[in-house]
């Protein structure tokens, strides 16, 4: 079995989100059950100079898109026992940063475009290609159109397209059918292209694709509502005979208490008290009052309505009258980091607002709060929840998307469940769950029970890659 992974980013090469992640993780997950896999990026300029240093460059080629062709050169890389495919045009990809310019759908044709012509120069002849968001939602069209045909390296070639975000589907102006697609008018008035009288590459992608996944079982079922599927609900009702959930992972050997060099002291479940430690020096660092017996509740987030903060807008002043300490770390909407910064102000000692990204300080906040806080009004998966249980900070999360198949409510009287949960989108919903694990915290016995379940949950990667690896094994009928 031989797959190739594409993605517009990956650890540890380029990251934005959660793809990165995914990216990077993922195929060393593969690879340890015995599966050839490789990555394929975009050879962007920010990558690390000390990354590019190690790469070889391995031949160049053209690339035809429309009337023109481009170049495209290739470099190989190896990080974590995984190889790196980067496809360099200094054009498309010499530019600060990686998404949000006026030509990103002629940039992400071509690197569509270039994945498949790149497969007839290495020696590496994949089965699969995993296609991932709108960025190479091109890849399965243009294989069914122009490369099917070409040779047997084409022939039999299966695809599988990866939502992590529907809300973001690559949607550009039809002008760009016949000019930068290299397309007739047809394909795009009867065919893959057209939604909502615009091309969009998130709907090619899933249309022409041999199967779809997303990155929870939820969020499958999810996506074919309107609420939730950002117009594409429909479609994805029509094509739900090829359309799963595979859970995230996270990677847990970044992700350890037990050698995470970013914390304060490291520690495991059976040396839990060393979390103390890690909570008392959080508490000295942000300013926050000393006190072992008051719980910190996390915020770890973008400062969004998307993320729930509408909700800790309503009942901020609620949350605080209780005997709690708040730390917030994110950017977001300035009425947000306003208010976190006028409620630092209003309540000095009880609540630290730092409205910036450091992973560092993030690392220092899963060890040494006791509550992460992620009321999301939806969650395609959330890597933070499952990091949170990772370091034994018990997550409190509406029941969306990945955070509904990760955290299960804590049942007192039967000892189960490594969280706190709610379903309605709703302030004071989330304010009795608060209260609820606030008022279990207080109970040694019952916490250390949550604890316990949190930090014994899989959220490996080994688990997902094995259904992959059955996904991949149906699509292709090898073992």
């Amino acid at each position: 079995m031989k797959v190739l992974y594409a993605a517009s980013e990956a650890v540890p090469f380029a990251k934005s989100g959660g793809l990165g992640d995914v990216a990077g993780a993922l195929p060393q997950a593969l690879k340890k059950k015995l599966v050839g896999v490789r990555v394929v990026i975009p050879y962007y300029q920010d990558i690390p100079q000390s990354l590019k240093d190690q790469m070889t460059f391995v031949r160049s080629f053209w690339v035809p898109l429309s009337w023109r062709s481009q170049y495209c050169g290739l470099f190989e890389a190896k990080a974590n026992g995984v190889t790196y495919y980067l496809l360099d045009n200094q054009y498309y990809f010499g530019r600060k940063g990686y998404y949000g310019y006026f030509d990103d759908g002629e940039r992400y044709a071509f690197f569509s475009k270039a994945v498949l012509e790149m497969i007839q120069y290495i020696d590496f002849q994949p089965d699969v290609i995993n296609c991932n968001d709108w960025q190479t939602g091109l890849i399965p069209f243009y294989l069914n159109k122009f490369y099917r045909n070409i040779n047997d390296t084409y022939k039999n070639l299966q695809t599988v397209y990866t939502i992590h975000n529907i809300q973001y589907q690559g949607m550009f102006p039809p002008d760009i059918v016949e000019n930068v697609l290299g397309v007739e008018w047809n394909d795009y008035a009867g065919g893959y292209l057209k939604f909502d009288n615009c091309v969009n590459y998130m709907k090619t992608g899933i249309e022409a694709a041999n199967w779809v996944t997303t990155v929870s079982p939820t969020y499958a079922k999810e996506i074919q509502d309107p609420y939730y599927g950002h117009g594409l609900d429909g479609m994805l009702r029509n094509e739900s005979r090829k359309l799963s959930g595979i859970l995230n992972g996270i990677d847990t050997v970044k992700y350890d208490p037990a050698t995470d060099p970013a914390i304060f002291k490291n520690y495991t479940l059976d040396t839990y008290e060393d979390k103390k430690v890690n909570k008392t020096e959080l508490q000295k660092l942000l300013n926050l009052n000393v006190r072992e017996d008051v719980p910190i509740i996390a915020i770890v987030s973008r400062l969004v309505d998307h993320k729930g903060m509408d909700l800790v807008a309503a009942v901020l002043n609620d949350i605080l009258w209780d005997d709690v300490q708040l730390v917030v770390l994110g950017v977001g909407d300035w009425r947000y980091e306003d208010m976190m910064r006028n409620a630092q102000k209003g309540y000095p000692g009880k609540v630290s607002a730092n409205i910036m990204f450091n992973n560092d300080l993030a690392q220092k906040i899963y060890a040494g709060a006791d509550i992460l806080l992620m009321p999301s009004q939806s969650e395609p998966c959330g890597l933070s929840q499952m990091i949170a249980m990772r370091y034994g900070t018990i997550p409190i999360v509406r029941e969306t998307g990945g955070l509904k198949d990760t955290v299960q409510p804590y049942v007192s009287w039967e000892g189960r469940g490594n969280g706190f949960t709610f379903a309605a989108y709703n302030a004071h919903d989330m304010l009795y769950v608060i209260r609820q694990a606030e008022n279990t915290f207080r109970n040694k016995d019952q916490w250390m029970t949550v604890v316990t379940n949190a930090m014994k949950t899989d959220v490996s990667w080994n688990g997902p890659a094995r259904e992959y690896l059955q996904l991949y094994h149906m699509l292709t009928g090898k073992r």
